[in-house]
């Protein structure tokens, strides 16, 4: 048996991502055209003709997707491989999807963050909240676990400080509040399963060549 008859299954977290992923895997030959409709409610697409398969969840679960097997290869942000912490490995950066993990809050809360005061932190991510603040600038922090609208919780007085992503600054614009330090830059990435990248090695390694190559001729 030929390596191309292996099934390769690929996860893509749902909206820009995995639009824009899809675009790629469409330039190398290995597109599904179903999953381009809009109005399509299936969640896994298949071309059988490569043997390649798509399936589109929740960005912060495509990690686990790919530690456990159920996908070969994922693309996924980086916020959320720095949050989930999964085993896997990250391959590389696709370079589109790019953003920056911020801190921010109104403008007088920056002196908070080089004193030894015990400040609150409101983020969607805990891990890199509490990795930055903990490891990196050696502050003990409060760290307060929201699900939306982060910025809301300095103004309403829930926290000194949020520690969330930051695309053009237009929201915390808008909301009175400043970046006041950059906790880490990120884009989109490949990432793939430990156990897949060394049984189906050879098919794997074609395909991540083949869309590095296509970004490399888009620059």
């Amino acid at each position: 048996m030929s390596y191309r008859d292996e099934m390769i299954t690929v996860a893509l977290g749902k909206g820009r991502l995995a639009k824009k992923a899809m675009a790629l895997f469409d330039n190398i030959g290995l597109g599904v055209e179903e999953i381009h409709d809009p109005d399509t409610r299936k969640l896994i697409f298949t071309n059988e003709k490569e043997n390649i398969r798509y399936f589109l969840s929740k960005g912060p679960d495509v990690p686990t997707y790919v530690e456990y097997g159920s996908a070969d290869i994922g693309i996924v942000g980086e916020d959320t491989i720095l949050e989930e912490n999964r085993n896997i490995y990250e391959v590389f950066d696709l370079g589109f999807g790019k953003c920056r993990m911020c801190i921010a809050g109104p403008e007088s809360a920056r002196s908070l963050l080089d004193s030894s005061h015990l400040i609150r932190v409101a983020t969607k991510y805990p891990r890199i909240a509490k990795n930055y603040f903990y490891n990196q600038k050696h502050q003990t922090v409060e760290i307060i676990k929201l699900n939306g609208s982060i910025e809301l919780a300095p103004i309403v007085g829930l926290s000194e400080v949020i520690c969330d992503i930051v695309e053009t600054g237009s929201t915390l614009k808008e909301n009175g509040l400043v970046v006041l330090e950059e906790v880490v830059p990120l884009s989109a990435r490949v990432v793939v399963n430990q156990v897949s990248m060394k049984m189906k090695n050879a098919r794997i390694t074609e395909i991540i060549n083949a869309l590095q190559k296509e970004i490399r001729n888009a620059d």
